[in-house]
């Protein structure tokens, strides 16, 4: 380990609230524990739990940092006790329980992957948090096969558009919901067969046309409320629905009667609080099944817009407004 400070500028959030809570502070530098690594951040990407966070909604998992950020890139600058998959100088891209908005940042080695060739810095920091949920949410919870159907909501996301990108190189046909002409323009450009503005049609119908009645075999939700019932309606036979958030609320009234006479499958989960050992196993499969296609260059993280680390509070009033296609970034 060489020339590392024993401090450093990170975020905070001073108090729960709005973007404004979110100030710079100084605070030690962390040391890597026992198979960790010491990342030098060079950009973080910003997500809807750093939101829910910052309000006080979503606390971090214990032993975690209470500095937000769960996606970092950036260069390993120390390693840990028994740490070996990783060298000083190696350039990588992590999954971190906690303190990606800060100039360093510790992971367990196995949560990291290397930077894919052809990706700048902010684009890798657009990367860990989206692609561990799209891969372990459509393919091994929503088991998507080639020749299925994809269902995505908030498709003009981070989420959406990196889902709309790996399922559709997969071999599968992906639907998507968005919010505006330009949304739905964006996810049809990155592999949608047809995207549905849900501000002007109704998916449920929309669907049931483009599918000649026969529904999409998996849906990738983020909406949750009203949604619930509609997506059972809209699921095919064998369905499989998988909620990663609810923006319109956890609770609806649901009628249970076609999960039964369809068959279908509701699951859903959170990435924070899995064990080191299931995001490693993640990390494994995208090396080697997502990773080729990022360095072909058929699937790529759609970076909307970057900020400098100070204005993490820009970033989160940008966040909260959904005029994002893609993903925000901080640059440090």
């Amino acid at each position: 380990m060489t020339n590392i400070p024993s401090s450093m500028t990170a975020i905070e959030i001073s108090t729960p609230g709005g973007p404004e809570v979110l100030k710079p502070a100084q605070i030690p530098v962390p040391a890597p524990g026992a198979g960790e690594v010491l990342i030098k951040v060079a950009a973080a990407g910003v997500n809807r739990p750093d939101v829910l966070q910052r309000k006080g909604a979503y606390p971090p998992p214990p032993g975690a940092s209470e500095i937000p950020g769960l996606e970092i890139a950036g260069e390993v600058a120390g390693v840990g006790d028994g740490a070996s998959a990783w060298k000083v100088g190696d350039k990588v891209c992590a999954l971190v329980a906690g303190g990606g908005y800060a100039e360093y940042c510790t992971v367990h080695e196995s949560n990291a992957l290397p930077v894919p060739q052809g990706l700048t810095m902010a684009e890798a920091a657009g990367v860990p948090e989206t692609f561990f949920t799209v891969w372990t949410n459509v393919f091994e919870r929503g088991h998507l096969k080639p020749g299925e159907s994809l269902l995505v909501h908030g498709g003009s996301s981070g989420i959406g558009t990196t889902a709309i990108q790996i399922a559709s190189q997969l071999g599968a046909t992906v639907y998507a919901t968005a919010g505006s002409a330009d949304k739905c323009a964006a996810c049809e450009q990155l592999g949608a067969a047809r995207a549905i503005n849900y501000r002007e049609e109704d998916f449920v119908e929309v669907l049931k046309q483009a599918t000649g009645k026969k529904g999409v075999d998996v849906i990738l939700d983020m909406v949750g409320g009203d949604y619930i019932q509609r997506n059972i309606k809209a699921a095919a036979r064998d369905g499989r629905i998988v909620n990663i958030a609810y923006l319109n609320g956890s609770k609806a009234e649901v009628d249970f009667m076609m999960v039964m006479l369809k068959r279908l499958t509701l699951t859903g989960s959170t990435l924070r609080i899995r064990p080191t050992a299931d995001k490693a196993a993640i990390a494994a499969a995208l090396r080697k099944t997502v990773w080729p296609l990022i360095e072909d260059g058929k699937v790529k993280p759609q970076l909307f817009r970057t900020f400098p680390l100070a204005q993490a509070d820009e970033a989160h009033a940008l966040m909260e407004t959904s005029a994002h296609i893609g993903k925000i970034v901080l640059e440090v």
